[in-house]
């Protein structure tokens, strides 16, 4: 009887063939197109931004050049122009573009978390929880002032609480989530609507020119809290920008990456509601401007890489453009909110009707 036959032994897997190197110089000339075209954008971005604060300081009823506006930044004191700059128009510039980045920065965190155009702060509830304890804090407790923006703070962090416990199941789906925050803006709304109906005059006019969202008659007051809250809490969302772009990809997808889902989801969602906060609590809910920054500055530096800071600058040039806008291209002055409404209600129209042409689902 024969020896059975030697099993011959199991060849090696062949390494992977390495690409091609014009591929991989095609690859590293991609990437340094996008960077660059990333630092001219968000450079652009802020010399806009800078140009229309200093536009923003010189414009008024007096006129003052640039040079006297630069001494009164700097301390000195100039006749007219410190008072007229120092104390009336340059706290309205600061809240302008500290407004303006929060809101850019906290729309495009809940667009990147929820991986949705329309999961903005407007769409879906958290301006509107805001609004709805100020109205309340105005009409029926008699607030004003700081008392007024705390109230409103406190309301907004409350609601963004209350749409992720309702939303949370074995994780948060986004889909869900913008859907209870249609819903739940719809109520506050109607709570909103209550309110004004019960308020007397004087109440009634400084509730609607709240609510409409405006940067008239701002003062140090108001601009400061809204300043700190952006040079707080903007480190800790870019900070958390890596992990943030990982979520895009879905949640198994982004925890096989390393990242912690539910504990980045919640940083980001008390980092964006914060900002969005202070802001609504000092300018009122400036109209889409959480909702228009994010899908222009994708526009403008591509989808790749994190949209943080461009839709931040984005959203400081839309505040400051619109309320240059509102004070000087009519015969009637115009609240910023006014301006930046009509300009995003029809590209909300124009995102719903793209989408479902195209098949999607909100």
């Amino acid at each position: 009887m024969s020896a059975p036959a030697a099993t011959p032994a199991a060849t090696p897997a062949a390494p992977p063939a390495a690409p091609p190197a014009g591929t991989v110089r095609a690859v590293a000339r991609g990437r340094r197109r996008r960077a660059a075209r990333r630092r001219a954008v968000v450079l652009t971005l802020a010399v806009l931004v800078a140009a229309g604060f200093a536009v923003t300081l010189m414009a008024g009823r007096t006129f003052y050049p640039l040079g006297d506006v630069v001494r009164v930044v700097l301390g000195e004191q100039v006749p007219g122009a410190s008072f007229t700059v120092g104390e009336l128009r340059l706290p309205r510039a600061v809240l302008a573009v500290t407004a303006g980045f929060a809101f850019g920065l906290g729309g495009v965190t809940f667009q990147t978390l929820l991986r949705n155009p329309l999961a903005s702060p407007d769409i879906i509830g958290i301006s509107s929880g805001a609004g709805a304890g100020a109205a309340i804090a105005i009409v029926t407790l008699g607030l004003g002032g700081t008392r007024v923006s705390a109230v409103a703070i406190a309301s907004a962090l409350a609601v963004a609480l209350l749409m992720y416990s309702l939303a949370f199941r074995d994780g948060v789906a986004g889909t869900r989530l913008i859907l209870i925050g249609i819903g739940t803006a719809a109520f506050l709304d109607s709570v909103i609507s209550y309110v004004l109906s019960r308020a007397a005059e004087w109440e009634l006019q400084e509730a609607l020119r709240w609510l409409t969202g405006s940067l008239n008659g701002t003062t140090w007051e108001q601009a400061a809290p809204t300043l700190a809250a952006v040079l707080v809490l903007t480190p800790v969302l870019l900070a958390l920008a890596r992990d943030l772009s990982a979520l895009r990809l879905g949640d198994d997808t982004a925890a096989a990456l390393g990242v912690r889902v539910e504990r980045t989801r919640v940083a980001v969602i008390v980092a964006a509601v914060g900002l969005i906060g202070f802001a609504t609590a000092a300018a009122g809910p400036v109209a889409f401007v959480a909702f228009l920054s994010g899908p222009i500055a994708a526009r403008l530096v591509g989808v790749s890489g994190s949209l943080l800071v461009p839709a931040g600058l984005v959203g400081a040039l839309l505040v400051l453009a619109a309320d240059l806008t509102g004070q000087f291209a009519f015969g009637t002055r115009y609240p910023v909110g006014v301006v930046t409404g009509v300009l995003g209600a029809p590209y909300l129209i124009y995102l719903i009707v793209r989408t479902h042409r195209a098949g999607g689902s909100l």
